[in-house]
């Protein structure tokens, strides 16, 4: 395990490992989860060698808050989040409890455990990233054609569900609405589609009012007893861009809330976005800092715990 005071790249606990992902890691819990957001950052699909200090505590409150104020669109998969680390001894027998480290509070949440639904659910409001790429191409959106003569970050006439794959590894790769029915079924796919706007559409008036738009996001579902259920994350910088209005302007690119001088620094090394990639500058690491926590800050209202 590799840590500092402000950076946690592995969590090092004795449960099992469910899973480890790009961002999270996942211990069992019986029939739950302990979903712990680190300080890992990826970039083009690849894990960087440094954290981005505090950035699972942005991802893990950022998600818990969304969770709360989504609840009456959908159910999702919390269960408690972590605030006190003795909340613990609520989940686990006498015989397992154990010395719970204190970078648990804030940053991890007790979740469900459920079948997830192998569909990454895209929601674009604007036009901007790998969208503006194709539209530019052919015209389209996820093979869905579009009016001609739109402009890069133009506010699109009506949000568009452009579904990818999930994928473990490398990249995820676009589903059309017909390929997504048939991957999981017609009924599911309406649904999960018509949610997802309906989060997208309800955050981005909400974010409207702290002067921030939402662009574009992700989110993923699950079944519980066959029923729907919002699960991950939700509305983080991770999944989602977000822009300053004051800043915002048609036809060029956006200054986002995200990793974006990750990704600018990157590609100006000729880093060739295979793995190992490089180690990340101080001040490029602060600047992503500040951004995860800014973004935290204006959407919220409140201050990291």
């Amino acid at each position: 395990m590799t840590t500092s005071p402000s950076v946690l790249i592995n969590a090092d606990l004795p449960l099992s490992l469910f899973f480890r992902g790009k961002v999270r890691d996942t211990y069992e819990l019986g029939n739950l989860l302990l979903l712990i957001a680190t300080d890992r950052i990826s970039a083009f699909d690849v894990v960087l060698p440094c954290g981005i200090p505090t950035k699972g505590l942005v991802l893990n409150q950022f998600s818990t808050f969304w969770f709360e104020k989504t609840k009456n669109i959908i159910p999702n998969h919390l269960i408690e989040a972590v605030d006190d680390v003795q909340c613990l001894d609520s989940y686990l027998p006498a015989e397992n409890r154990f010395s719970y480290p204190s970078y648990l509070a804030g940053r991890s949440m007790i979740v469900k455990k459920l079948e997830r639904i192998p569909v990454e659910c895209v929601v674009r409001g604007y036009l901007s990233g790998s969208a503006w790429a194709e539209y530019k191409q052919h015209g389209t959106i996820s093979s869905q054609p579009l009016a001609k003569g739109l402009q890069e970050s133009q506010e699109l006439p009506q949000p568009l569900f452009t579904p990818t794959t999930k994928a473990e590894t490398g990249h995820d790769q676009p589903l059309s609405m017909d390929e997504t029915k048939r991957l999981v079924g017609e009924a599911l796919a309406e649904e999960i589609k018509e949610i997802s706007l309906a989060i997208y559409s309800y955050a981005r008036e909400y974010a409207r009012t702290r002067g921030i738009i939402i662009a574009d996001t992700k989110m993923e579902f699950g079944l519980d007893n066959g029923s729907l259920i919002l699960i991950d994350e939700l509305l983080t910088p991770d999944s989602s861009r977000f822009w300053d209005i004051e800043q915002y302007k048609v036809g060029q690119p956006q200054d986002s809330y995200d990793k974006q001088p990750v990704r600018d620094w990157l590609t100006q090394t000729g880093w060739n976005k295979e793995p190992p990639a490089p180690m990340l500058p101080p001040e490029v690491i602060e600047a992503t800092t500040k951004r995860y926590q800014t973004a935290y800050e204006r959407l919220t209202g409140g201050k990291l715990k």
